[in-house]
């Protein structure tokens, strides 16, 4: 007879949570695309081409997002690849995941409308308002990792011990430069922060199979201590 400790509902395996997160993440995509990108100008005839060319900040706003989720299934993907079974808190944490990176399609769309029709100062909220959801998404990392942290039998036994602290870094590096970003955006230039959003998913892509596996950790890794 099962007992209380034993609860089949307690662990699982991967399969149903990576398949759901697999098809939220490609709705979260679909729903990028939907809004900041295929719409087309109202313009006059013989004016397509400019009214395109000043549509860019919906390209550009759409680009980080849509690099930002994708690296978020890369991340998400490699991480699961190292786990062996799930619980109910783990769970929770994946669906907090979801749940920020769910919420990328509105700030993307306020981003663009804000850089399209708007004045400087609604383009100065509306960068603080994308950062905070960016640092939010980080966060989401944090709190996942911190839980795999505090249970390391849901991980495979071969996964490297800096394995945590270096995804914990990871998240916390994006936590903080989005609360930089979303500060300098919103006092200094929102033009300022765009680099950061577009820099900060080429970096989580860099390094989305582990911090201490890219050429530049595995250098310092292995460089000969200084001589005594």
């Amino acid at each position: 007879m099962t007992g209380p400790s034993e609860d089949p509902g307690t662990r699982a395996d991967l399969s149903r949570t990576v398949a759901f997160s697999d098809a939220v993440l490609a709705i979260i995509l679909t729903l990028l695309v939907l809004d900041p990108v295929l719409r087309v100008p109202e313009v006059r005839p013989g004016h397509l081409l400019p009214a395109l060319l000043d549509q860019w900040p919906r390209y550009a706003a759409y680009f980080a997002s849509f690099s930002y989720v994708a690296v978020v299934w890369l991340n998400h993907k490699a991480t699961f690849h190292r786990i062996r079974k799930t619980d109910r808190g783990l769970h929770y944490a994946n669906l907090f995941i979801l749940f920020a990176t769910a919420l990328m399609p509105f700030p993307t769309a306020v981003v663009s409308h804000a850089f399209l029709v708007l004045t400087l100062p609604d383009q100065r909220v509306a960068i603080a308002f994308y950062a905070a959801i960016g640092a939010l998404m980080c966060a989401s990392w944090l709190a996942f990792f911190q839980y795999l942290a505090r249970r390391p039998d849901l991980v495979k036994d071969e996964v490297d011990e800096r394995f945590y602290p270096a995804e914990r870094l990871r998240a916390m590096v994006g936590v903080v430069l989005y609360a930089v970003a979303g500060v300098a955006g919103y006092l200094i230039a929102p033009l300022v922060s765009m680099g950061v959003f577009v820099v900060l998913p080429v970096f989580y892509a860099i390094t989305s199979a582990g911090l201490y596996t890219t050429p530049f950790a595995r250098r310092i890794a292995h460089r000969p201590p200084p001589p005594a």
